[in-house]
């Protein structure tokens, strides 16, 4: 079989999975996830992601698609750190990551305060302190060590052995994160990031020098930047449009969101979309390459339904073969 993974062990083009959790007319939520994780193997794309829903649990469902379906790497995008402890998270991680034969990429973020706070009934630690205990505990543990942290904000002291046999290879550790604090961290401690709706002049000016800057002063290898861009390639480009201006309207009212999307020049979330035909898309993607991103994420594929995604999710594979 020829596998959609490049050389390097890493996903170089992705595309994230959610919504088919929600349709209505999914009966097996595992069974669909597998199903287009092989449709977007056999397009020509290396990696699945999974967003965490409150149904689902997105590192379990990685560990399912990534052991059925060997020729893709399975990663989540993301799991927010709060309100699971490190030790919890990286022992499902291992676990997906033995399950995957070395296949699985743990994407973590801080989520958003005001709907983290409510819905657990827990008082969050100031962000970035709280973002460098986490991933400071998180490696180590991720690695299979018995390393004991300590810090303000959190305790990691495993009182017997963490290591999972077949989870040798190290998990890759991402952390979505735009802010130029957040920045800092995940270039010291972690693998890369992995932005959402942060446009090529984002990447270009502002999260590619600090990310690099970061992990070259903590003496770390060139971190990855995988933009996770919205992408749809169609003919119906006006519903399109109005299908995005929906679906991203929660984004316009997010802080975080609000500052990268106002650095692109854009106005609100919908305007980072890239929608349009094949030449277009595969234009919009490439422009991400350029600007300094390592891998791009296609999100959104499926706007507008499946046979759009199916369309983008083509173009996608076609489009990374050439620009390899």
């Amino acid at each position: 079989m020829t596998t959609g993974v490049a050389q390097t062990g890493v996903a170089q083009t992705g595309v994230a999975l959610s919504t088919f959790a929600t349709d209505p007319t999914t009966t097996d939520v595992v069974g669909r996830a597998i199903d287009l994780a092989d449709e977007a193997a056999r397009a020509g794309i290396d990696g699945v992601w999974f967003g965490q829903l409150f149904s689902y649990d997105a590192v379990t469902l990685a560990a399912l698609v990534g052991r059925a379906v060997e020729s893709v790497t399975v990663g989540t995008s993301v799991i927010p750190l709060y309100p699971r402890h490190p030790i919890h998270l990286a022992a499902a991680a291992k676990t997906a990551q033995a399950a995957t034969g070395g296949r699985f990429q743990l994407g973590v973020g801080l989520g958003a305060r005001d709907l983290t706070e409510p819905t657990f009934g827990i008082e969050l630690p100031p962000p970035i302190r709280g973002l460098r205990d986490h991933l400071t505990a998180l490696r180590p543990l991720l690695d299979g060590r018995q390393d004991a942290v300590r810090t303000e904000t959190i305790t990691a002291a495993p009182p017997l052995p963490t290591a999972v046999a077949g989870a040798e290879e190290q998990i890759p550790l991402i952390v979505a994160a735009m802010g130029p604090q957040a920045l800092r961290a995940a270039g010291e401690l972690a693998d890369g990031t992995l932005p959402f709706l942060a446009g090529p002049k984002v990447i270009r000016e502002h999260i590619a020098p600090v990310i690099r800057k970061a992990a070259a002063d903590a003496g770390r290898p060139e971190p990855r930047i995988i933009a996770a861009v919205p992408a749809v390639v169609t003919d119906d480009v006006d519903r399109a449009r109005a299908a995005a201006a929906e679906s991203a309207a929660f984004y316009d009212r997010i802080p975080s969101y609000q500052r990268v999307i106002e650095l692109n020049g854009s106005s609100k979330a919908a305007d980072l979309f890239v929608i349009g035909d094949e030449v277009v898309v595969a234009d919009g993607l490439q422009e991400y390459l350029d600007a300094g991103a390592t891998e791009v994420v296609v999100t959104q594929a499926d706007l507008i339904g499946d046979d759009t995604r199916a369309r983008t999710w083509e173009v996608v594979g076609r489009w990374a073969s050439g620009s390899r």
